[in-house]
């Protein structure tokens, strides 16, 4: 039955919605009718690109994999949830059987199938079929915007709680203060962080940071003409050790450095201020090839972590630490769409703005029949 309206990517900024069959499903999964789908950078660099890296989309390909909603129908195993229960979706599918997945690391599952990664279509549809495990309920005090959130919160959770192992007390820096860099302040606050430095080169985005989750922001200096990259984060490094008090070691040292950025120069400069025997962390995609000083690896003995989606337990923990009002993801929602515009929402996420001069920071998109202001 092609009764599933659905936002497809058929190459390179072009886009459009078609009817597709309704998935069937197998015992152990359920069909969740999709209410609430987060605009993703992986999803616009697909859209402009056709790539990332060694994905690429070779046919049309349903984008969307920020996603809540309802389930509409479970399979003859499933026993977690039932239909009507309200579901934030792990929009992936790992073999269960190799090495990684029996680690406890299903993320790198050679098998891994996620949404809105070539060949996997997403979830920007009315129907989206998943693993019943991989079907979160939510409290009701989280709504269905809410549990759209959870994916983007999962991805900031599994850098700074899993990957990280940041403790209560220690100091944080975030290069980035897009969704992603601004979630994983708010997880390292709510997990008692004694100081989280926010570092972004637009004003504004440190500027709301501050009033969300940073206790310190940083703005670098402009690059000079025909400085490289290498010397410019070496005077930026320097700049931000000298306006903050950043340390090399002690009180006043930075434990954990998360780059959400993807920026050369940021994590050039990240690197620099990580204290001795501290951890870096990964999780912006930008350059591919970076270059960094490896005398600095060596010499501080840094723990270097690439993080990849999220794993085992980061779901929950997003779900727990929203639920209890540690981690607020409402203020980060900054524009909703209904489903009929979805290719406006792609188009203001691009630019980075809408047509009133409102910067984005998280653009939702309803599914198809749902209302905008429906939460």
């Amino acid at each position: 039955m092609c009764d599933n309206p659905s936002f497809v990517l058929k190459g390179i900024l072009d886009v459009e919605i078609q009817q597709k069959p309704v998935p069937e499903i197998d015992a152990n999964e359920v069909l969740v009718e999709v209410k609430k789908t987060g605009i993703c950078g992986s999803d616009v660099h697909f859209l402009l690109h056709g790539r990332i890296g060694n994905f690429i989309v070779e046919k049309p390909m349903v984008l969307g994999h920020e996603s809540a909603g309802v389930v509409s129908k479970v399979g003859s195993s499933v026993t977690n949830v039932k239909v009507g229960d309200r579901v934030a979706m792990e929009p992936a599918a790992a073999c269960r059987k190799c090495e990684a997945c029996k680690e406890g690391r299903y993320q790198l599952c050679p098998d891994l199938i996620c949404a809105a990664t070539p060949p996997t279509d997403g979830t920007l549809a009315r129907y989206y079929r998943l693993p019943s495990d991989f079907a979160y309920l939510l409290p009701p005090n989280l709504s269905l915007e809410d549990g759209a959130m959870m994916e983007p919160l999962s991805v900031a959770v599994h850098a700074v709680s899993k990957l990280g192992a940041m403790r209560s007390n220690q100091s944080v820096a975030v290069f980035g203060c897009g969704p992603v860099g601004l979630l994983c302040m708010a997880v390292a606050k709510a997990l008692g962080a004694s100081r989280v430095i926010a570092v972004d080169i637009i004003p504004g985005r440190l500027e709301f940071a501050k009033a969300y989750a940073a206790t310190d922001i940083f703005l670098p200096p402009p690059m000079d003409k025909d400085e490289s990259g290498v010397a410019f984060s070496v005077r930026n490094a320097q700049a931000m050790k000298e306006k903050l008090g950043i340390a090399e070691h002690g009180p006043r040292a930075i434990d954990l450095v998360l780059d959400a950025s993807g920026a050369e120069v940021s994590i050039q400069t990240g690197i620099r201020i990580t204290k001795s025997g501290g951890t870096f962390i990964q999780v912006g995609l930008g350059n591919l090839d970076v270059t960094i000083d490896m005398l600095v690896v060596i010499c501080k003995e840094l723990v270097l972590i690439g993080s990849f989606r999220y794993g085992p337990g980061d779901y929950p923990l997003a779900i727990a630490l929203a639920a209890s009002g540690k981690v607020d993801v409402k203020p980060l929602v900054s524009h909703r769409f209904p489903f009929t515009q979805a290719g406006e929402a792609f188009e203001i996420t691009r630019t980075g703005k809408s047509p009133d001069g409102k910067g984005v920071i998280k653009v939702m998109i309803s599914g198809p029949d749902v209302d905008i202001n429906e939460f």
